[in-house]
Parts: structure tokens; C-alpha cells; sequence
């Protein structure tokens, strides 16, 4: 039988509920639970919570907070989530439109029309399911985009690879890649600066990488983590899809990357500085997340930067330290 759903309270309700558990009420709670939302705080606060061990053995959050919990240090991490936020999708876009750009010069060079041609990608790409994606996004585009009126309208309705890569989403260029022949993916990567050194990495990871490019994982979790911070998630202490690291860790500047896989932000957020060392050269944006993530979680107490997959000496480590 479901739970019944719980009763409304008010902004005052709450507040005296959260003293009642233990929380320490210092800062503006009212104002905090009027813009920001109850349920929301709540995915900053469950940390905070007791831990406690049921009847059956079983490991539980219990409603009470921890001794000396304060409602500041709530959103303090709150402000950090929402700061990194708007860093990411700063990184992501930047890394968005370099992909846009080296698929479409890449595919370009096997014809303007290449992306039709089913034999331009590999057989188990489904390449008329991504087609039927790609006239959604023409027609949704052709009631604001000039480009693609223009070529519509001029055109005989013919829209070249460097123009249609414009008016896809992250994801439509992400399987794109997926689908695209191992040696253009390499083509691709390497003009991202993702230069693997297969001779690194155990034979069976070769053959995998010599199959399908890791990056095509790694944009799959970078498509997802985008659209965590477009609507407003949160990103810290965040598991997100898995990507794989043998050959990643290979690039220089990559091998702080956990062993096997990595589901963290951290992941993520090491990538993107990567790609922006090739793709935005004199971009202060990797100094920007270090900066947050050393200055701000790092200091807060109880947190570390280790709950994003942060390894201990990352601080002096590529890409966070030049040179």
C-alpha cells in the first residue's frame, strides 16, 4: 500500500519542524525555504542526517540532524552546487561547439551530404532512426534559423553537414559520433587534444578502443551531466552514467582518472579541462573550477572534494597546475 502523501506546511511550519530535528537555525532559513524550495535543500541536508541502524541491521538516514549542524553550512554547499553549475555548462558548451566543429570538418571531407550516406558509418549504427531525429530538429529550426531557411528556400532543401551540426542537440551529435567509423572518431578526438597512446594499455583494452573510440562513452556522461545543470540539478556528490578510463588515462593530463570507470563529476570536469586546453587555449576556466572546489568545499566542514571523486593529490596534478 503507498504511503499517503504528506501534509502541505507552511514556511514557519518547516522552519520549526527543522529545529525540532536538530538543525542549528542561523542565517535567513525563511528566506532560504521561500526561493529556494524545502525539498530542494533537502538533497544538501541528507549528509547531515544521523545515521541509524534499523532492527533488521539495515543502515538508515534517521530525521535528526547531526550535533552542530547549522543551517549556514547547508547552503554554503548549496551556493557551491550552484556555482559549479553555471561553471559546467560554461565548459560544456565550449566543448559542445569544438565537437560540432571537428565532426562536421571531419565527416565534410567524405562530402557535404556525408551524414546521409548510410556507408559513411558503421553497420550497427542506426543511421535512419538518427536521420528521423535530425528532420524533427530541421523543422523545429526552419521557423527561426535563417541559415536554414536560407537553405531551404535556396537551396533545394539541402543542408550540408556544417550547417546541420548547428541545429542539433548535444545528444544528436553525441550518437552521431558513436556511429561514426573508428578512424574518423580518432580523427575527431584528435582534434579535441584526446591523443590516446594505445601501446599504454592492455591488449584487451586496445581491441576495445581499436573498435569504438572511448570518447563516444565520455560524451554520453558529458550529454547527461549538461543536462543536470541546464535544469538545475545537482552536480556534487552526484553518480552519473559510467565512462571507461584504461585508455583516457593515457592522455597526458588524464591519469588522475579513477582505475576502470568513472561516474563522478570529477571525471567530467577533468575531461572538459582537457579539451579546453586544445579547443580554448588561454581559457582560465580549469584555475575557476580548482579555485571553487579547493576554496570552497574543501574548507566547509565535514566536506571534501573527495565526495565528487577528487583523488587526494589533485591539486598539483595536469590539468589543475600548468605547466
Amino acid at each position: 500500500m503507498a504511503a499517503p502523501s504528506k501534509k502541505y506546511q507552511t514556511i514557519d511550519q518547516q522552519v520549526d519542524l527543522l529545529r525540532t530535528r536538530g538543525l542549528e537555525l542561523d542565517g535567513e532559513p525563511e528566506r532560504w525555504l521561500r526561493s529556494v524550495n524545502y525539498y530542494r535543500l533537502s538533497g544538501y541536508w541528507y549528509i547531515y542526517r544521523q545515521i541509524a541502524v534499523l532492527k533488521d541491521g539495515k543502515v538508515s538516514r534517521s530525521d535528526q540532524f547531526e550535533a552542530g549542524t547549522t543551517f549556514s553550512s547547508i547552503t554554503d554547499l548549496y551556493e557551491f552546487d550552484r556555482k559549479l553549475r553555471t561553471l559546467l555548462h560554461d565548459g560544456v558548451e565550449r566543448v559542445e561547439v569544438a565537437l560540432r566543429s571537428q565532426v562536421s570538418y571531419v565527416l565534410g571531407a567524405h562530402g557535404p551530404l556525408s551524414c546521409e550516406i548510410p556507408s559513411t558509418f558503421r553497420d550497427t549504427f542506426d543511421h535512419q532512426g538518427w536521420l528521423s531525429d535530425v528532420d524533427r530538429r530541421v523543422t523545429r529550426a526552419s521557423r527561426r534559423s535563417p541559415s536554414i531557411q536560407h537553405h531551404q528556400n535556396q537551396r533545394s532543401g539541402v543542408i550540408p553537414i556544417w550547417v546541420l551540426v548547428d541545429i542539433l542537440d548535444f545528444s544528436d551529435v553525441s550518437k552521431l559520433f558513436e556511429g561514426m567509423k573508428v578512424s574518423d572518431q580518432y580523427a575527431v578526438a584528435d582534434g579535441l587534444g584526446l591523443h590516446i597512446d594505445l601501446d599504454k594499455v592492455t591488449g584487451n583494452q586496445r581491441n576495445k578502443s581499436l573498435k569504438n573510440h572511448p570518447l563516444a562513452r565520455w560524451l554520453e556522461q558529458l550529454s547527461v551531466v549538461r543536462n543536470i545543470a541546464a535544469h538545475h540539478g545537482r552536480l556534487w556528490n552526484r553518480t552519473v552514467v559510467p565512462a571507461p578510463t584504461a585508455a583516457m588515462k593515457t592522455i597526458e593530463g588524464l591519469e588522475g582518472l579513477p582505475k576502470g570507470q568513472s561516474e563522478s563529476i570529477f571525471g567530467a570536469l577533468a575531461v572538459i579541462a582537457k579539451i579546453l586546453q586544445t579547443t580554448s587555449p588561454g581559457s582560465t576556466w580549469v584555475h575557476k573550477v580548482g579555485a571553487l572546489a579547493g576554496q570552497s568545499l574543501d574548507e566547509m566542514p565535514r566536506r571534501s572534494t573527495r565526495e565528487m571523486g577528487f583523488p587526494d593529490d589533485w591539486r598539483t596534478t595536469k590539468p589543475w597546475v600548468s605547466g
